[in-house]
């Protein structure tokens, strides 16, 4: 089980570059800084900017600079929009329908586990990790 997934992982990345350079950045320069191959980087930066995460920049001297200061950048959101609910509580059977689902010990103990794991991701923002 990964905790975060490829793209998040990326993401984070070009938030963290984009936070430390402030001006417009290119994705052929993040491409290059971070070793992120561009097709990945292009699908991340503009799924961001459609969340109003990054503001694009079009023409000469153009590309992608932080719209949100990083100290209200949480992982949190940033997991939520490339992965969905952050989730560690499926059903080691694979089973969409279980009729344990109610009274089962392991859920209720890795159900409060996730809420702690949640938790801690909506406390920590772009800025700590620069």
């Amino acid at each position: 089980m990964k905790l975060i997934t490829r793209n998040t992982d990326y993401a984070l990345q070009a938030l963290c570059y984009l936070s430390k350079h402030r001006e417009v950045v290119t994705v052929d320069e993040l491409v290059k800084k971070l070793g992120v191959p561009r097709p990945f980087m292009r699908k991340i930066l503009q799924r961001l900017n459609k969340e109003r995460i990054l503001g694009s920049y079009k023409g000469q001297g153009g590309g992608f600079k932080l719209a949100v200061p990083p100290a209200k950048i949480f992982i949190i959101k940033i997991m939520r929009i490339f992965q969905g609910k952050v989730g560690l509580n499926g059903c080691f059977l694979k089973k969409d329908i279980c009729p344990n689902k109610g009274r089962c010990v392991l859920r209720k103990k890795i159900h409060a586990i996730e809420n702690n794991v949640v938790k801690q991701l909506r406390e920590i923002n772009i800025a700590a990790l620069i």
